[in-house]
């Protein structure tokens, strides 16, 4: 990792020790799995499952006379994930021999590109938060390159008493390792990094991001020194899989290296692993530097070069991408920086709160797809591509509630049935006789008789207006509901003489 200074201290990020304050300082390689039909160097298939070593190639399995050829999509999807990064985009790059022990690449060394990646410095927006008063804090940081590797393959040690399997469907398969600068100074601001990452990913369409298939992995380099003093030894814990791993890795590796300091201790420069189990992390091998892998340009593939024109086409084409949305949606809909946050940290949720807000009040679009949408979907355990109710659906439901014909409870009851048993939100409500009340004749008799059975509070109105609320609850009670909610409230207003 770079060891540049970038960012200064903040206090808040300070933790606290035995002999003082101590800040951590950490850096990520994230290494997310490129979007392709095929591997990087041979036409494999890159379908997750399978049975094992069933998408394995001559050239995968690294037999005699076989050689390499890039595959072009795959550096296609590097340059949209380096334009998406704000990243410099180096139009001529090599690829290198990586040489160490790999039981699972056939080759005995990986092809990784070295000092000349695809991809040059950029910079990542990161929004961390929000805090108790649900503000988000902007920090900036930096990515030092993004390039192209091959991915190894799977070890089994399980399958057998005395011997370990080799499953080679993953050897071969591209990925992109984005290095970020040492930019980060708590467990959250690297988690909201990596959050952010993979939804840049996603948009883009680069890769699926998905930490459970594997899809997406950090190695997490973690020192701490004194707040001013040059930055201390670090370690790399090697391939976590989840935010919430990343975080408690993060935050106990930082006290360990504490402990190790206070007590008058040196902080080896080492790999370790992550134990999710118990929560800690231990050593795994000595750190290894860039001279231990003996890299060198790969004989067998010729530099990587191409012109503007090819990445002008490439940018053309590319998505609008997270912090533009963001930006737009609070200005053009006025929402809030926690309900943007929501929205546009997945591209099909956006896109289906664009669908619903369409020539509707975007402010309640954005209530019904936060609060009812996406908490029916988690409690359900499906997510926005397999959700029961369409946009058109839900906007259509919400021009019911415009319209007033039906009240914002019954709203909530419809929805019920369109998420459990599907269905057009107009037939619904004509089917179960749901219409809101609107007719005065028939509410000023509900209120009349809400009126007359509670006298003792009605004495009590006068002193505590407030109480009308509970008035209102029991009228759309009687109502079942059915009853405007605007004419309920006026009624009782001229009747308790709160006017």
């Amino acid at each position: 990792m770079p060891i540049a200074e970038t960012r200064n201290t903040n206090p808040k990020n300070l933790i606290s020790g035995a002999t003082g304050d101590w800040e951590v300082i950490i850096g990520l390689e994230v290494h997310a799995q490129v979007l392709s039909a095929s591997k990087l160097f041979s036409g494999a298939s890159t379908e997750f499952g399978g049975e094992p070593n069933d998408h394995v190639s001559l050239v995968d399995a690294a037999m005699p006379g076989m050689l390499p050829v890039i595959n072009e999509e795959c550096v296609k999807q590097a340059v949209r994930t380096g334009l998406g990064l704000k990243a410099k985009i180096n139009h001529r790059s090599v690829f290198a021999r990586k040489n160490y022990f790999y039981p699972d690449l056939p080759q005995g060394y990986q092809i990784s590109q070295f000092d000349q990646p695809i991809i040059g410095e950029g910079e990542i927006i990161v929004e961390v938060g929000p805090d108790r008063q649900g503000e988000f804090e902007e920090i900036r940081v930096g990515v030092e390159r993004l390039h192209l590797e091959q991915d190894a393959g799977k070890s089994l040690h399980d399958q057998h008493p005395t011997m370990s399997y080799v499953d080679l469907n993953r050897s071969g398969v591209a990925l992109m390792e984005i290095v970020s600068k040492p930019d980060m100074r708590s467990s959250e601001e690297a988690k909201a990094y990596i959050n952010k990452v993979r939804t840049i990913l996603r948009y883009l369409g680069t890769s699926d991001a998905d930490m459970e298939k594997g899809n997406l992995r950090a190695d997490v380099n973690v020192s701490v020194r004194r707040p001013g003093e040059p930055f201390g030894i670090r370690s790399e814990i090697k391939n976590v899989n989840s935010l919430r791993f990343a975080g408690q890795a993060i935050d106990y590796e930082a006290r360990r290296q504490i402990g190790v300091l206070e007590d008058g201790g040196v902080v080896d420069q080492e790999t370790r692993l992550f134990d999710p189990a118990k929560g800690e992390t231990r050593s795994m091998r000595s750190k290894e530097e860039a001279h231990d892998y003996r890299y060198f340009p790969d004989p067998d593939l010729l530099p990587l070069e191409f012109d503007d024109a090819f990445v002008e086409a490439l940018k053309a084409d590319l998505p609008e991408l997270p912090d533009e949305k963001r930006e737009r949606f609070q200005s053009d809909f006025g929402l809030s920086a926690y309900d943007t946050d929501i929205l546009v940290s997945d591209r099909a949720i956006a896109d289906y709160f664009e669908a619903v807000a369409d020539g509707r009040d975007a402010k309640q679009a954005a209530n019904w797809v936060i609060n009812d949408l996406l908490g029916h979907l988690k409690k359900a355990g499906e997510t926005i591509e397999t959700t029961p109710v369409s946009a058109a659906q839900l906007g259509a439901l919400l021009d019911l509630q415009s319209e007033d014909v039906i009240s914002g409870k019954i709203a909530k009851d419809v929805f019920e049935i369109m998420f459990s048993e599907g269905g057009d939100p107009r037939d619904i409500v004509e089917a179960r006789g749901l219409t809101q009340v609107t007719d005065t004749g028939a509410i000023e008799k509900l209120v009349d008789e809400v009126i007359a059975a509670n006298a003792d509070k009605v004495a009590q109105v006068a002193e505590k207006p407030s109480m009308i609320g509970w008035f209102v609850g029991q009228v759309m009670k009687a109502s079942q509901g059915k009853a405007n909610p605007q004419a309920v409230n006026k009624l009782l207003k001229d009747k308790l003489g709160l006017d």
